[in-house]
């Protein structure tokens, strides 16, 4: 367990939470076969080299748009010319909705988690940003949507993460303070947004976080599994 490395003496196990907020790519569902093959089917049908999987793994955690834009530019930051990215993205779009749940499935230890949450009575929200458009079915797909009293995808609100904005929806529809929230996730996006909200959150290694190493990220406990995360909170 990897406490923050800023305030561990503040932290003290299991924290009270009232609610859990979880992200969906890399955290409830590895979805990362599904949006690779769907953008390499992209640069095909546009004459263009395809990229490992890997590679693509990498681009994963900003939205499908900002996907669409790694994969073209086999770059995190480059931007391609608007008439080719206008061109691609619907391409993609058409790809990903083909073949949303052919390799996607969720991570060991996430029903359970989920299971127990729910038991323990923890209110729980998914928070991606995924757009609405794919989220949903995905989530029903995976027989997880069920599970959630609330779910924001990247294009619910006017901003998604990495601004707090989501989070503190979440607060405002739990009727829950900030510190008593835990966001579950797997990128520098979500340790962004959790600080930002003054939300607790804990990180899962499995995730994509844009091929960075996720003990660098400023978060309360690594945990392994959604299952682990529910010896760690307490109503």
């Amino acid at each position: 367990m990897n406490q923050n490395n800023l305030h561990p003496s503040e932290i003290e196990f299991p924290l009270p939470i009232k609610a859990v907020v979880i992200d969906l790519d890399g955290t409830l569902l590895d979805t990362a076969m599904d949006l690779a093959s769907a953008a390499n089917k992209m640069l095909a049908e546009l004459g263009k080299p395809e990229l490992p999987p890997v590679t693509i793994q990498t681009f994963i955690g900003k939205g499908i748009q900002k996907l669409v834009k790694r994969s073209l530019t086999n770059s995190l930051d480059e931007e391609p010319e608007p008439e080719l990215f206008n061109k691609a993205l619907p391409i993609y779009e058409r790809n990903y909705r083909e073949n949303l749940y052919t390799h996607t499935r969720p991570y060991p230890g996430v029903v359970d988690g989920l299971d127990t949450l729910k038991k323990n009575g923890f209110k729980l929200a998914c928070i991606t940003n995924k757009a609405e458009a794919f989220t949903l079915p995905l989530l029903r797909a995976a027989n997880l949507l069920h599970y959630f009293e609330i779910v924001l995808s990247g294009d619910t609100l006017p901003k998604k993460k990495p601004d707090p904005l989501p989070l503190l929806h979440a607060c405002n529809h739990f009727q829950i303070k900030p510190c008593e929230l835990l966001l579950i996730g797997d990128s520098l996006n979500d340790a962004i947004a959790a600080r930002a909200a003054g939300c607790n959150i804990f990180c899962v290694p499995y995730g994509y976080n844009e091929g960075q190493d996720v003990h660098e990220l400023d978060c309360d406990a690594i945990i392994s599994s959604l299952l682990e995360a529910t010896k760690l909170i307490k109503q």
